[in-house]
């Protein structure tokens, strides 16, 4: 193969037919606003969904840090619903004060509990939060508010060790709390229980999969005729959804160092493998890292 391209992200700009976030936890130390601004920039498309804790209304009870990338990240938003993007808001746990407004829209944002999605080629997708499935979420609050804590906790010492790293000048993307849920077999067979209630349950809607949030481990998975999508988060894996103009969904992960556009030809099952995303801020550190070799 040639050497790869690199062009500045302001001449890139990809065309999508819808977008899901989900878990951007606006409102905390976590939320890495600066790296969704980032994709937001690069993404423009009819339909953006936001699928649940949005705004992290349990920490902010805690305590409040809201930064000025906070603030650019719900203007934006509120900025594609005036000039005519549909922007659709599905509450989750952390932000389910909102769910009383079912139906109502908040400066051109509709808010809807759940929704059924057709994509371009006509399949029928539910989208929800997921906390529903959750059942330490819909049963033991407390214990659900004291794994916040925990998980907080783990997303703060992973951002010093990325600091760490980058002054090392350790190539890639490493999380301490992706390798805890990776790693303690309570976590992952909570995440497969999690994956199969839903399944099951949009199963017996007849529809053909849904896209959800809230365990925060993004994936596209495909189970005897039904797919289930994640989009992840925005405070430890950095990862959302994307539709592209012929229906096909695609798992985008933000914290790559490079983009190129997407290939033309389809692979398997209708999902295209993930693209990296063009982060110029990035490309320094990259061909410093040896991540992209000239």
């Amino acid at each position: 193969m040639g050497r790869p391209i690199i062009s500045c992200r302001t001449s890139l700009t990809v065309n999508v037919r819808s977008i899901f976030i989900s878990d951007v936890h606006l409102g905390t130390r976590g939320c890495q606003a600066d790296r969704l601004l980032d994709f937001l920039r690069d993404y423009e498309s009819e339909h953006l969904y936001l699928i649940g804790d949005i705004i992290d209304f349990w920490s902010m009870n805690r305590g409040i840090h809201w930064t000025p990338a906070q603030n650019t990240v719900v203007q934006k938003i509120l900025r594609r619903a005036r000039h005519g993007q549909k922007v659709m808001l599905i509450p989750g746990n952390h932000d389910e004060a909102m769910r009383e407004y079912d139906g109502v829209s908040f400066g051109d944002i509709l808010v809807r509990r759940e929704y059924i999605h057709v994509t371009a080629d006509g399949r029928r997708f539910l989208l929800l939060h997921g906390d529903e499935f959750d059942q330490v979420t819909r049963y033991h609050r407390w214990l659900a508010v004291l794994g916040d804590v925990g998980y907080n906790l783990l997303v703060r010492i992973n951002a010093t060790l990325s600091r760490v790293r980058r002054v090392l000048r350790r190539p890639g993307y490493w999380s301490l709390a992706g390798y805890a849920k990776n790693r303690v077999k309570r976590a992952v067979s909570f995440i497969f229980d999690f994956e199969d209630s839903v399944i099951h349950a949009v199963r017996e809607r007849g529809l053909d999969g849904v896209i959800c949030g809230h365990i925060h481990n993004a994936a596209v998975r495909h189970v005897d005729g039904i797919t289930y999508v994640n989009c992840g988060d925005w405070v430890d894996s950095c990862t959302a959804i994307v539709e592209h103009l012929d229906g096909e969904l695609e798992l985008i992960r933000a914290w790559q160092p490079a983009a190129a556009p997407r290939p033309m030809e389809s692979a398997p099952n209708g999902v295209a493998p993930a693209p990296t995303v063009l982060n110029p801020s990035r490309i320094e550190l990259a061909l410093r890292d040896r991540e992209i070799r000239l």
